[in-house]
């Protein structure tokens, strides 16, 4: 049984021997001339004028979550699309009360305002 997993096991052993030497390699022959203009910030292209640990608008972890709900959701539609000739006229009613909910739940986050930004 276990020498099912042989080639496995030397195959992670050989990954790992392999990674670790190279890593090695580059840590050792890499060059190193550190200057002020690579160890400065880059992400944003000038230096932070606050701190990081700022609040945000819930708004915007809304507009987040609410993009997430409503894209998960969505992709439920491409399986049932492509199942469509198998499902029959159940597959299609239950899809079609789903897209009713959904649109329902669209229509009360928009009158609510949830998806204005001021």
């Amino acid at each position: 049984m276990l020498q099912n997993y042989l080639p496995t096991l030397i195959f992670l052993v050989v990954a790992t021997g392999l990674s670790c030497l190279l890593m090695a390699l580059g840590f050792l022959f890499g060059p190193r001339k550190p200057n002020a203009e690579k160890l400065s910030a880059y992400e944003c292209g000038f230096e932070a004028f606050e701190d990081s640990r700022i609040k945000f608008d819930v708004r915007y972890y809304l507009v987040a979550i609410l993009f997430i709900v409503f894209d998960l959701e969505i992709a439920f539609l491409f399986p049932w699309a492509v199942a469509l000739k198998h499902i029959g006229v159940v597959g299609i009613a239950a899809m079609g009360l789903f897209l009713f909910i959904l649109i329902v739940g669209f229509i009360y986050e928009w009158k609510k305002g949830a998806l204005e930004w001021d």
